[in-house]
């Protein structure tokens, strides 16, 4: 009996698990602050898990936030931004690949940062214009949130 009353508990407490939405939209062209909102991502997902609820995390990436995604950022950085951006490619790999966070990278930042679509992480969904892509989210729900 202890056990239907246990698995009813987890059900019902799933059922009422809140689903938390948000777009974080990534412009910014501050290497240590791109690392920082990359790890406050990761640190926000496990805030919102340990409370029992889901999160449901998309990030958009323009401008000169798109070359932590080129698997040859070094080429693309300038010497003093590699580490950071080194690190920050690594939060962003454990953020999509373990976490299920979606990233997007816009086609035209990318050719504006001599970046060609092969040399993207193949996680990396490439958008025609990420603006379009967080415009979608924000209409279907999803909470706006900027790195600039």
């Amino acid at each position: 009996m202890r056990k239907y009353l246990l698995l009813g508990a987890l059900t019902l407490a799933a059922l009422h698990a809140e689903t938390y939405k948000a777009v974080f939209d990534c412009s910014s062209d501050n290497a240590s602050y791109i690392k920082s909102r990359m790890w406050l991502i990761g640190k926000t997902i496990d805030m919102i898990e340990k409370k029992g609820d889901k999160a449901d995390f998309v990030l958009t990436l323009h401008g000169k936030c798109v070359p932590m995604v080129s698997k040859l950022y070094d080429e693309v950085v300038d010497d003093e931004d590699e580490a950071d951006i080194k690190q920050a490619q690594s939060y962003l790999k454990t953020l999509a690949q373990k976490r299920g966070v979606k990233v997007i990278a816009c086609a035209m930042s990318l050719e504006f940062n001599d970046i060609a679509p092969k040399e993207v992480l193949p996680f990396v969904k490439i958008s025609p214009n990420s603006f379009i892509d967080t415009i979608h989210y924000q209409n279907s729900g999803y909470a706006l949130m900027t790195f600039k």
